[in-house]
């Protein structure tokens, strides 16, 4: 498990999570297995995301292998450690090598790790889908484990742009974070990628909304809060007003879960 490009990753993650006194919970992680091939298919609702994932990996001895866009690979030293850390690039006009790259990551044992919604949702609801995650699962055999989380989205992640300008990181201090994974999915070889693919928008959805739902992550009586999903009482954009602000692939799996629109 132990990677230099990692260990500082992770490091350096720690220090600025520590730096902002942000209360982190990872919940379930023994479903994450701790040897062998398996996706990892969660809920994006932040830009730090991915930090927080690839410490709960480390928690069952796993680096998790993110794919992840591909312009990052843009900058030099950025480059260098993504590649040394075996994430993946995903080019989203031309998918297929991401595929076949996280492919042959499972079969040799690893962990991949993904966000099948290809960005965030304004609404803070789970969107459409991206089938990659169950087309892995479907042609590797590996378990395919949903995981969400909730409150990391107050530190940096979407909304609606003031003065033209999109929501920058806020440095509050003493935050909550809740991380949960999920029972692993099993997806058959025989199994429609798209019906799978709703299967597990309806599991994302399910540990979403548990989180969000908590009382220390639901507003105070009337305090108004674009953080939080309109469906569940707050002013975050509903779904119908999210579609003209989110940017989601053309082939992806429209949603048969989650709140209406």
């Amino acid at each position: 498990m132990r990677e230099p490009w990692y260990d500082a990753t992770v490091g350096l993650g720690r220090l600025l999570f520590g730096a902002l006194d942000l209360d982190r919970t990872i919940e379930c992680a023994e479903h994450l297995p701790d040897t062998g091939p398996v996706v990892v298919a969660a809920a994006h609702v932040a830009y730090p995301d991915f930090m927080t994932l690839a410490e709960a990996g480390r928690t069952r001895g796993r680096n998790l292998r993110f794919l992840t866009r591909h312009d990052v690979w843009n900058l030099p030293v950025v480059r260098h450690a993504m590649t040394e850390m075996k994430h993946v690039p995903v080019d989203r006009e031309a998918p297929a090598a991401a595929y076949l790259r996280a492919r042959q990551l499972l079969r040799e044992g690893e962990a991949v790790a993904l966000f099948p919604e290809a960005g965030i949702s304004h609404a803070y609801a789970v969107r459409a889908l991206m089938p990659g995650a169950v087309a892995l699962a479907r042609e590797t055999g590996a378990p395919l484990v949903p995981a969400a989380q909730w409150g990391i989205h107050r530190v940096w992640s979407v909304g609606r742009p003031v003065a033209g300008r999109k929501p920058r990181p806020n440095l509050t201090r003493g935050r909550h974070t809740d991380l949960r994974f999920g029972a692993p999915l099993a997806v058959a070889a025989d199994a429609d990628v798209r019906d799978a693919t709703g299967v597990l928008g309806a599991a994302l959805t399910e540990l979403l909304e548990e989180l969000q739902q908590r009382p220390r992550h639901r507003p105070r009586l009337g305090e108004r809060a674009p953080w939080y999903p309109a469906h569940l009482g707050g002013h975050a954009p509903d779904r119908r007003e999210a579609l003209g602000l989110d940017h989601v692939p053309s082939n992806a799996v429209e949603p048969t879960w989650g709140p209406p629109i």
